[in-house]
């Protein structure tokens, strides 16, 4: 159960992982002799789209370097995908054989319109679409290496998706200005599906804690404890949890979604808002079924 997964974590981060560890490709990609970029946005350039200044005819600027991190290659495809708030993908290569690193890629509002068929103006552009940028890697032996696959999954272990090292993809989301960095008081009410849990912490009401929110970039932020303290409350003594579980969400035109695991290894899944009065409303779920409904109140 939570016990043996919370134990699991395997060193498998120079090259692609020869473990089992799918994050939606069909295949895995053969570490012995693979290879990774290294994708960074610019300083000083946009982390997101910009609805509201396409929208008002102002230009932006998405800007990355794109290096080798591993590998020896013939040539790299610097790809996109544009992905659809429904969930729709499509593909598109924005620079083809690429022999010498690091290089800058500059993407101007044309030159998504031009890649992308069915982007052609701000209209065909929606809170809550992403553009992610990625590499095609041909190996020296031919091989051609695909960090997402043409669908738009991953094809790629979560060790490499949380690398310190580099980062092989980034994406860039179709929003709204935000600013929601800073510290917060949270009040959490939420319930436990584990029966070792005391009954008289859960389920519990009104549990308040002070978190930290910073900012990622785009919209995107991370928490210094997503469960606003309800996982050390319920799991300190049956699991010895001491530790604050970090966890990332994302403001979309002022609606919040995120998914991280949990130290147990599910997934969960945060909804929310950002309130007209300034507070955050967050909702997040496990997969075990653990639950808590959360507000935020910047200090």
């Amino acid at each position: 159960m939570k016990k043996i997964q919370h134990i699991i974590t395997i060193l498998c981060l120079l090259l692609f992982l020869p473990c089992c560890d799918n994050d939606g490709g069909e295949s895995k990609i053969d570490k012995q002799n693979g290879a990774l970029p290294n994708i960074q946005k610019l300083n000083n350039t946009d982390t997101f789209i910009n609805l509201s200044a396409l929208e008002n005819g102002k230009d932006i600027n998405l800007s990355f370097s794109v290096d080798l991190a591993i590998g020896e290659i013939s040539s790299m495809n610097i790809v996109a995908f544009y992905t659809k708030l429904n969930g729709t993908t499509t593909k598109a290569t924005l620079a083809t054989n690429i022999v010498s690193f690091p290089t800058t890629v500059t993407l101007k509002p044309n030159d998504i319109y031009n890649a992308f068929s069915n982007i052609n103006s701000p209209e065909d552009l929606a809170p809550g679409d992403k553009l992610t940028v990625s590499a095609d890697i041909t190996l020296k032996n031919g091989t051609l290496l695909k960090i997402i696959n043409d669908d738009g999954t991953n094809n790629f272990s979560s060790n490499i998706a949380t690398s310190d090292l580099y980062k092989v993809i980034q994406t860039y989301n179709v929003s709204c200005p935000s600013d929601l960095e800073g510290i917060y008081s949270s009040i959490t009410s939420g319930e436990s599906t584990d029966p070792d849990v005391k009954p008289n912490v859960s389920p519990v009401s009104n549990y308040s804690y002070t978190v930290e929110i910073k900012a990622l970039g785009g919209g995107d932020y991370s928490i210094t404890d997503a469960f606003g303290g309800l996982y050390i409350l319920w799991y300190k003594d049956i699991y010895d949890l001491t530790t604050n579980k970090r966890g990332t969400f994302s403001d979309i035109c002022n609606t919040l979604s995120g998914k991280f695991e949990d130290p147990f290894g599910s997934d969960v899944i945060i909804t929310g808002t950002v309130n007209p009065d300034g507070t955050l409303s967050m909702h997040w779920e496990s997969g075990y079924g653990d639950y808590g409904d959360a507000v935020y109140t910047k200090k």
